[in-house]
């Protein structure tokens, strides 16, 4: 996969909960074997529950890194025609279009091009992912009563993406014989997702009929 990376687009990984003494470290191991396997609809379902004796935030927060970390090696190494000039609304076919929006410079729904919107996703996640009030790192620290909130928030706009890129990029990436493993990560996303209800069923509507093939 990292022969494909386009170099014009940057690829800045989410760091894992590296280091024996971090609390989820061997959680994050699990998460990242999941991925980095190519594992039958069916056990790839078994393996995103909850492993016996952990606890579910901890387990959701490992994969919300990995899941973050593929869709972004994803987006940046099979996407070189997502453009201003080619993608100029961030929309899953003629139906569904995406605004942004945020809490610092885009305060009400506003539209951008395909990319800016990958790109102000991508930052914007990268940030939650980094904050230790949301994703506590030191042991003993909890998890905030609204953290399973703000991890369908998360979910919710990556799911984003990968419609993005099924409905506008699935020539290049079938060009690039990538269809496989762009489909393991999204039924692993989609897995993922369901089991602990994090991604909302209108959410899922643009790819419902590929979500029904899973």
């Amino acid at each position: 996969m990292l022969s494909l990376l386009n170099r014009n687009k940057t690829f800045k990984p989410r760091r894992r909960a590296d280091g024996a003494d971090n609390p989820r470290y061997e959680l994050s191991k699990l998460a990242t074997d999941v991925l980095g396997t190519s594992l039958p609809a069916g056990d790839l379902r078994e393996a995103v529950k909850l492993p016996d004796g952990y606890a579910p935030n901890d387990w959701i927060a490992v994969h919300l890194v990995d899941l973050f970390n593929q869709l972004n090696l994803i987006y940046g190494s099979m996407c070189d025609d997502c453009t201003d000039g080619s993608c100029p609304i961030m929309s899953a076919g003629g139906k569904y279009e995406y605004l942004w929006a945020d809490t610092e410079r885009y305060k009400s729904p506003t539209r951008v091009s395909a990319p800016k919107y990958v790109d102000l996703l991508m930052d914007w996640v990268d940030k939650q992912l980094a904050d230790e009030a949301l994703f506590p790192v030191a042991g003993g620290r909890a998890f905030p009563e609204d953290f399973r909130s703000d991890a369908k928030r998360i979910v919710r706009r990556l799911f984003r993406v990968y419609a993005h890129l099924f409905y506008s990029h699935l020539d290049e990436i079938v060009a690039v014989g990538a269809e496989a493993h762009l489909s393991t990560c999204f039924r692993h996303f989609v897995f993922f997702g369901t089991e602990f209800g994090l991604l909302p069923t209108r959410e899922m509507e643009p790819l419902k009929d590929i979500i029904a093939k899973l």
